[in-house]
Order: structure tokens, then sequence, then C-alpha cells
């Protein structure tokens, strides 16, 4: 049976891995040169659990209002005269009651704790170098009712099996000594030390180079612009993707089954068959300095709750990123916001990097209302979706790819969430994958 995968990110390129480990015949369609070229290229590389609660929770709809036309705001919403963004933005506000919030944190949690030990089970198995750090993550707050609200989201987490643990402020600099020059603003923290943190784009990278070996037939350069159907009722099934490959030539390609994880550009190919995502790309932003005093450096991956920034090791390199702009597809940088990125992780870090020579990078993170991303079958029976995950790509990237996998071989994952297209599993706990 051959299956072909859309997109090679972080979604896409695990989804081949372990549909290849199933035994498909797996291709997967890739518009860029190489894996991991877009949205998994440079982002805040926490493989992130404890960060669970979605941008949609009770007190965002304030927080938006109030960053409307703030150029460094963590979270800018561009009105636009576009129907999919009205949308989106209605059903954004939707999921921000506390029982939504509360419900959409368990199948966040799920996918991603699963993700996490799938990670690990497969950073064994191919020893796959991707700077990656067990040491947890620190996520600090330097505003008093910001840290209070904390706590009932903390909570539910270590009810689900999450051990995020609050903390104090001297334990916040304890756990982190990089961060003492701010010690008179931390009013508090969390602390995970199951979390990890590591190079995505090397990960990705570093995946497909053993899915080819393993024998994953990677077509770069190659565009999809639409899918073929035979019909749009039931039992219709997706006959080809229509694709311009690297020298300009139109082809269609055929397969038994396809996995759509294009990310951000899922919504506009699905919706001409009626598959109508509610995805909106959010452009997410992220700066790496180069470490010129490492004992200056934080060691542990770190989360600025006021900022809405990650900060990650990366060997010699600091990666800091965050921020979301709802504002299209543009992927231009903004200036007002890299500024705002360096000069926050300058005053977090005075004298542990190179601030002078930044480099800058935007990506658009396939956001969904409640950040639970769409994982399983569609109409089209053919035709199986992994897209959507938001923020939190890489966190819940390796599991995805697996759960998927088992999806498109007829069998249930071992894991409580809600599938889309499918019965919900029965279970009580979080399962650990064999």
């Amino acid at each position: 049976m051959k299956v072909i995968v859309l997109g090679s990110g972080i979604i896409g390129t695990s989804s081949a891995w372990f549909l290849r480990k199933q035994g498909y015949d797996v291709s997967v369609i890739e518009r860029q040169p190489g894996a991991a070229q877009e949205t998994s290229f440079a982002n805040g590389c926490q493989i992130s659990v404890s960060h669970a609660e979605p941008w949609a929770n009770p007190s965002a709809p304030l927080k938006v209002l109030k960053w409307l036309g703030k150029e460094d705001a963590p979270l800018l919403f561009r009105p636009r005269a576009e129907l999919l963004q009205w949308m989106w933005g209605l059903s954004f506000l939707r999921e921000c009651t506390q029982k939504r919030t509360d419900d959409n944190i368990r199948q966040i949690v799920a996918i991603a704790e699963y993700s996490r030990q799938t990670l690990q089970a497969v950073r064994a198995e191919t020893g796959i170098d991707y700077d990656c750090l067990t040491k947890g993550i620190l996520h600090f707050y330097t505003d008093q009712k910001e840290f209070d609200a904390s706590l009932p989201a903390a909570k539910l987490m270590r009810d689900l099996g999450c051990p995020r643990d609050s903390i104090s402020a001297d334990e916040v600099v304890s756990r982190e000594p990089a961060l003492a020059s701010i010690r008179n603003k931390i009013v508090g923290g969390d602390y995970t030390e199951t979390d990890e943190s590591g190079d995505v784009y090397k990960f990705t990278s570093g995946l497909a180079k053993k899915a080819v070996e393993a024998g994953v037939d990677f077509q770069f350069n190659t565009t999809v612009t639409r899918l073929l159907t035979d019909g749009s009722g039931n039992g219709a099934r997706i006959t080809g993707v229509e694709v311009i490959d690297g020298e300009g030539r139109h082809k269609v390609l055929k397969a038994d089954a396809f996995v759509m994880a294009m990310g951000s550009f899922s919504q506009p190919l699905l919706k001409p068959l009626g598959v109508n995502l509610m995805i909106y790309p959010g452009k997410g932003y992220s700066a790496t300095y180069q470490i010129t005093n490492p004992d200056q450096a934080p060691t542990v991956s770190l989360t600025d709750d006021g900022y809405k920034l990650v900060v990650s090791r990366l060997g010699d390199r600091l990666r800091v990123a965050g921020t979301c702009e709802v504002n299209g597809y543009s992927r231009e940088l903004n200036t007002a916001r890299c500024e705002a990125i360096t000069r926050r992780t300058r005053e977090l870090f005075p004298h542990a990097c190179n601030y002078d020579d930044p480099i800058y990078w935007t990506g658009l993170r396939p956001l969904t209302p409640s950040n639970v991303p769409y994982i399983g079958k569609t109409r089209y029976s053919n035709l199986y979706l992994n897209t959507g995950h938001g923020t939190l790509g890489w966190t819940m990237g390796a599991g995805s790819g697996r759960a998927i996998a088992d999806i498109v071989a007829g069998q249930v994952p071992d894991i409580d969430f809600a599938f889309t297209g499918m019965q919900r599993r029965q279970a009580s706990s979080i399962l650990v994958p064999a």
C-alpha cells in the first residue's frame, strides 16, 4: 500500500517515519529543497508538555483588546477583510470559557505527553544529535496576578500526570542562576522536570535522513496545487495529488492513502473539497544569538510568561522565540517585534550573548482556536489529517506521527485523545508507548 504525506516539517516527517515502520510504501511531497525548512526551521525548541494552557483562556479577551495596535504585543490580532480570520476569531472567543479551557488542556496534555515519550523512544533508536537537553522547563512570572492565575492550571496538569510544580521566586533563581539579574522582578514560577528542549530543525532533518535510509521517498522542490477526487458523497476518495515539480512540470501522483501535514497551508488546499478546517496562520518570531559568555547564559529552557517568550540553549547558541501575529500568510519581519525580543533577552541575560548580530526568523504556526490539532480521518475514506498543531508542533510531533500511522493502519492509537472523525478511546490515563 502506498501513502503520500504532504509536508515535511516535524509533523509530516514523523508521520512518514512511523508509516514506513508500519510497512507502507511512503512518499513525502515538499515544496522546499529540504525537510523542516518552514515552520519547523527555527522555533522555540521546547518539548513543553507543561505549556499546555491554550492561548484561548478566560483572561485572553481582555488581553487581546489591550494589545490591539501595539506592534510589540505578545499576541497581536490585525483585523483583515477576510472571512476565515473573523470566523476563527469568533471560534477563539468561544474557547475562552473555563470549561473549554480545562477540556482543551486535557487534550493537549494527553497528546503532548504521549509525544514526548515517543520522541524519547525515537531518540534512543536513531541516535539523532539535535542539541537535546533534559533539564526540564522553568516558567517564570513577573506579574503577581498572572502567577496567581497560573496555579489552577498547574494543579490541573499535575492531576493529569504532568509534574508542573509551582515554586517561589527564590527557587526560580536557584534553578536557573542566570536569572539573578532580574530576581527583584520575579514573583514566582513553575518547574517541570520531565520537559525537554532541542533543535527541531536538526532533529527533523536527521529523522528525514533516517527515513530515506529506511526507504521513504522525499520529493523536494515539489509544490502541491490541488487534490483530485472521484466525488464528494459517501465513499468518495482522493484519486491523486496534482503537483508542479522542480523542473516546472505538472504531474499527478497516485497513492492508496494521503496524509495532510501542511500546517497553515492545509486549510486552503482542503476547502475546495468541502473539508473545512478552522486553521489560521499565527506568525511567530524567533531570534538566535551566539553565546559569548557561557556562564551567564541559561542552561534550563525557560518560558517568560509576561512577554510570551521561550528561551532554549542550543549548544553555543541561544534561541528566543514567541509572540504571535494573526495577520494572514505574510512572513515579513516586523522590526518592532524583532527588536522587542532582543530588548527583553538583553534585559534577562545582559552579558551572555552577542546581541549586535541576531538571526531573526518568522514562521506561520497553524493555529486552531482551541490549540487542539486535527489528527485523524476525513469524510474521504483515504484522506487523513495531521495538522493544526499551533505553537506546539515540536512538542506534539513525534506522537502525532505515530498516532496517524496507527490510524492509517486501521488501529486505534494507545492514547485517550479526541481524534478527528473517530470514536474516542475510553481510557483512564495517558498510556506509555511500547
